[in-house]
């Protein structure tokens, strides 16, 4: 072979390893209570880690579904075409329970245990998260009207993946969508202008345009429109119980920035038949049990993402020399990557502390905190994805600006669960929204941070100020964002002081509280041990796991 032809100081595949080697995530998993799952858990993530489940994920981003709104006859269809790797996908993630086992078997640490699964297998590929995420949030919301609940409920919790159009009750599994935001409204959902008509038995007739549903070929879908008494909730399957076509027509799919294998539409009700869920004008406080749920999804998106950065980074970093040394034994590099798994560490953390919280739906305390706790921590890890993905596409130089690499594609993902289910702002004022109506999530909060006082002289510091700034309401939503982070670091660095590994929980709180840190990745302080944090992003080969 000619000299030029030889390849040399590449970095090998990461491949063959055990995802779910994540000491964060096992910490928590533990702490919740959840131990049990471990060894499923370690299964999901020798499969998540495996040269066969990444060229799944690469070919079904690759092969994108296609629409197919009428047959060669021209008879109306609405049907979506997907590559077949990714109903294998869907598979392995409804068969562990990822889409609804906590409904169907719910032991302590159910939550937990399915949350760590869904950060874990969300690493090979996170599009078809998104109808996994919503059939798991849908249950609680269907609860809501007993009849209907009673007859999807057990489908929707079943193990089975069973894709295709048919009527809900003869298939062995249902799959849950969501569709609220208009063209005209987005986020103000009470701007809609979908109409509910009753029609005399216990149905009602939908008329509307919704302009984004994501996963519109799933069975079943909740729905706001505006019925006779007010902004109201419905259940809408895509087939009716006569085997009929429900008139849900698939106008386009979205042309996205990324999330390209999973399929998000505008869909049209062309007199769709629908059944209420709840009651009549408070569709909002009846759907907001789905959204509270897929908004923990998106803190476990971004983490699992952030994760997935980190490791990637590090193992290109072992690898790849320079310079007389790999990139790893760079000091800069080592600045770097650590600061990276400090803050992959604290999204992980704070992610399995508030699934922990969604396992105690009779504690008050808990379901307090989880409701002023999730809010700060949807806008700020979610935030701070997209940057840590541009970081950690970085490390792998121009190399990871190639679409080979897969880091293209997790940098295309990270905005996404920022976005979805309420942007920054939405979800900021969110978190003012909680402390207005329910004063004591204001006062579960503080409990949790303050079980670290005492741990870390630079979060003591912190969240002293952070008290005098509530103090002070002047300008409040002005300043929401400000405060926000400031609550979601405050929360992290309780955890990490509490739970955390040293290293990292002192990194945290040098950089995070302590003044010490620059604007970007990279700017710890002298002193961290950044070969103790970089350790915690080691892939662990699957046989180790």
């Amino acid at each position: 072979m000619p000299a030029t032809h030889e390849v040399t100081n590449q970095v090998p595949p990461l491949a063959g390893h055990d995802v779910a080697a994540d000491p964060a995530l096992l910490d928590g998993l533990a702490r919740a209570g959840a131990d049990w799952a471990t060894g499923e858990l370690h299964e999901v993530g020798t499969l998540a880690g495996s040269e066969r489940v990444q060229e799944w994920g690469r070919l079904v981003n690759e092969n994108e579904p296609v629409l197919r709104t009428h047959d060669r006859y021209g008879h109306r269809i609405d049907e979506v075409e997907f590559h077949p790797h990714w109903h294998e996908l869907m598979d392995v993630a409804v068969s562990h329970g990822l889409h609804a086992a906590p409904w169907r078997d719910p032991r302590p640490g159910a939550h937990a245990a399915r949350a760590a699964k869904f950060y874990v297998w969300s690493q090979a590929e996170a599009g078809h998260g998104c109808p996994i995420s919503m059939t798991y949030a849908a249950v609680p919301a269907l609860r809501y009207n007993p009849e209907l609940a009673a007859t999807y409920e057990p489908l929707l919790a079943a193990k089975e993946y069973d894709f295709g159009l048919r009527e809900p009750g003869t298939k062995r599994g249902l799959i849950a969508g969501m569709s609220m935001t208009e063209k005209q409204g987005g986020s103000d959902v009470r701007a809609n202008t979908t109409t509910a008509t009753p029609a005399g038995d216990g149905s009602y007739t939908l008329v509307g345009h919704k302009w984004f549903t994501s996963a519109p070929m799933s069975d079943l879908f909740l729905t706001l429109a505006q019925a006779p008494g007010g902004l109201s909730c419905f259940l809408l399957p895509r087939v009716l119980p006569d085997g009929s076509r429900n008139r849900i027509l698939l106008q386009r799919l979205k042309d996205k920035l990324g999330n390209r294998s999973n399929a998000s539409s505008e869909i049209e009700y062309d007199n769709a038949v629908g059944w209420l869920i709840g009651e009549e004008g408070r569709g909002v406080r009846t759907i907001i049990e789905m959204v509270n749920n897929t908004r923990l999804d998106c803190v476990l998106g971004s983490a699992s993402g952030m994760r997935l950065g980190t490791v990637r980074a590090v193992h290109h970093a072992r690898h790849r020399r320079a310079f007389g040394k790999t990139l790893a034994e760079q000091p800069l590099m080592t600045n770097v990557l650590a600061d990276l798994l400090v803050e992959s560490d604290a999204a992980t953390t704070v992610a399995m502390r508030l699934a922990a919280a969604t396992d105690r739906p009779d504690d008050a305390q808990e379901q307090a905190f989880r409701r002023l706790g999730l809010a700060v921590t949807k806008y700020w890890v979610c935030k701070r994805a997209p940057s840590h993905a541009a970081e950690a596409l970085e490390c792998l130089g121009g190399n990871g600006y190639v679409e080979e690499s897969g880091m293209p594609r997790l940098y295309r993902e990270a905005p996404l669960m920022s976005i979805w289910e309420g942007s920054g702002n939405v979800a900021a004022l969110d978190a003012l929204r909680a402390m207005a109506r329910q004063p004591e999530s204001v006062a579960a909060y503080f409990t949790e941070v303050e079980l670290a006082a005492g741990g870390d002289a630079r979060l003591d510091d912190a969240v002293a100020r952070l008290k005098k700034e509530l103090a002070d309401l002047s300008d409040v939503e002005y300043r929401a964002r400000r405060l926000v982070e400031s609550m979601a670091l405050a929360l992290q660095g309780s955890l990490l002081v509490r739970h955390g590994d040293p290293a990292v929980a002192d990194a945290f709180c040098a950089s995070r509280f302590g003044g010490d840190w620059g604007v970007a990745f990279g700017t710890l302080p002298a002193g961290a041990d950044t070969s103790a944090i970089i350790a915690r992003a080691e892939a662990v080969p699957a046989e180790r796991g």
